[in-house]
């Protein structure tokens, strides 16, 4: 017979279960990050020249890197590939085995291939590297295993080796993968850096999506101009400045000088701390209480750079001037919103 008291025994033996078994788990998958941390720290420890070297070849080729890899290897192989192409280096991933079924003419005498295999010795590739060194291409070996048969045919190799796996049995491809991946981002960066590519040709690669917005999206294409940017003269009172502000629904309004150029700027803000001082609002005028030396920017700047200026001083709003200090535009947080800069 199953009594109330053996079944909630059950019960809490069945909880404790669990909870053991979730303790085991963080403790399993926290040894993983630390295993493939120290990894890719390692890897960092025995860059050399032979990382030079490939560098070198790179930025002496007048073709495209090509990337190939099987299985693990060639999923890391596809990332690595996508980086350098978005990173200023014309780059394409190759399947080894459908380079030995006609892909294998996508290579050309001027190519860089960049071959991944832990071991170095993954049958495919080792297939293909006849014909592509026959072709002309320079060959760039990344492998766990520097004495393998890929490291001996390549002209430089690159050593990925790893202590262990962070498999408990040591057969899952996961920190070789990880010191894979630190090594092609690598390599990537640093030809970012030597071909002195910048934002801008970022900015190329990438025109769609926020990340394109970003980069390519200027004040000038998201700032209000002519008469939607709020303003008064000097010699306004402070009723008209409100009256401004509400038309102009930005949450703030300049404050010009006879010549047109800003001396300040006046703000929700400034109103909520003007109206806690003032002893009589409609004879105040606004240069008593506006905000001096505003913060602005130029209509040429990016919009992430408007973006930046407000996080850092904490506004919500912008002058755009010119050189001269003229003012030309105006923008809030708002407008870089819709322009979906943020």
């Amino acid at each position: 017979m199953i009594t109330a008291v053996s079944v909630h025994n059950q019960g809490a033996r069945s909880a404790g279960d669990r909870d053991a078994g979730h303790r085991g788990a963080l403790v399993l998958a926290r040894e993983v990050i630390e295993t493939e941390a120290a990894a890719v720290s390692a890897l960092a420890d025995r860059l050399d020249e032979r990382f030079l070297a490939a560098i070198d070849v790179i930025l002496a080729s007048r073709g495209r890197v090509v990337v190939s890899g099987i299985g693990k290897s060639g999923h890391i192989g596809r990332k690595i590939a996508s980086t350098m192409a978005s990173t200023g280096t014309p780059s394409f991933f190759m399947h080894p085995a459908e380079a030995s079924h006609g892909d294998l003419g996508m290579i050309t005498k001027g190519d860089v291939l960049v071959a991944l295999s832990h071991s170095g010795e993954s049958d495919e590739l080792l297939l293909i590297i006849p014909l592509v060194k026959r072709q002309g291409a320079k060959l760039i070996a990344m492998t766990g295993n520097s004495a393998s048969t890929l490291a001996r045919e390549a002209d430089v190799v690159l050593d990925t080796r790893v202590d262990k796996e962070a498999c408990p049995f040591n057969l899952a491809p996961t920190a070789s993968t990880t010191a894979a991946l630190a090594m092609g981002d690598a390599l990537a960066i640093a030809l970012l850096d030597a071909r002195g590519f910048g934002p801008e040709d970022f900015a190329r690669s990438h025109p769609g999506g926020s990340l394109g917005r970003r980069l390519l999206t200027h004040v000038r294409d998201v700032m209000r101009t002519g008469s939607d940017i709020p303003s008064v003269r000097e010699d306004a009172f402070l009723p008209e400045a409100v009256l401004e502000m509400s038309r102009g629904r930005i949450g703030m309004t300049a404050v010009l000088d006879d010549a047109g150029l800003v001396t300040g700027v006046f703000t929700d803000g400034d109103l909520r701390r003007t109206l806690e001082r003032v002893a009589d609002f409609k004879r105040a005028r606004i240069t008593d209480y506006m905000t001096r030396n505003p913060r602005t920017i130029a209509a040429e700047k990016l919009a992430a750079e408007a973006v930046q200026i407000m996080e850092h001083y904490r506004v919500n709003q912008l002058l755009v001037l010119e050189p001269d200090g003229k003012l030309v535009g105006a923008l809030n947080m708002h407008d870089l919103f819709r322009a979906k800069v943020l």
